[in-house]
């Protein structure tokens, strides 16, 4: 999810053949209500907006089941743990 609009993911999506949909949040209110801005740039920047780099798991239902996010885009959670805690959620609703 970016605040980027949704006809320039839609381009870059095209172009990298990326395969997943790329979520278009303009005006970052849905960045706002996870809780998952970057507070490093503040308003008037460039990256005002912009969301922190992480993974979130959405159910069928729509509903946010797990969220990672992270200060530095270079630091990412072990794909073990992401999984692990994946197949929580599921088993928990079994």
């Amino acid at each position: 999810m970016t605040y980027d609009a949704a006809t320039d993911l839609a381009e870059f999506g095209e172009e990298r053949d990326v395969g997943y949909a790329l979520l278009s949040d303009k005006g970052s209110k849905h960045i706002n209500a996870l809780g998952i801005r970057n507070e490093q740039y503040g308003e008037g920047h460039p990256g005002y907006g912009v969301a922190l780099p992480g993974i979130l798991f959405v159910d069928t239902s729509g509903v946010v089941r797990l969220k990672r996010a992270h200060e530095d885009y270079r630091t990412r959670p072990p794909f073990d743990e992401l999984l692990e805690a994946t197949r929580a959620v599921v088993e928990a609703d079994s």
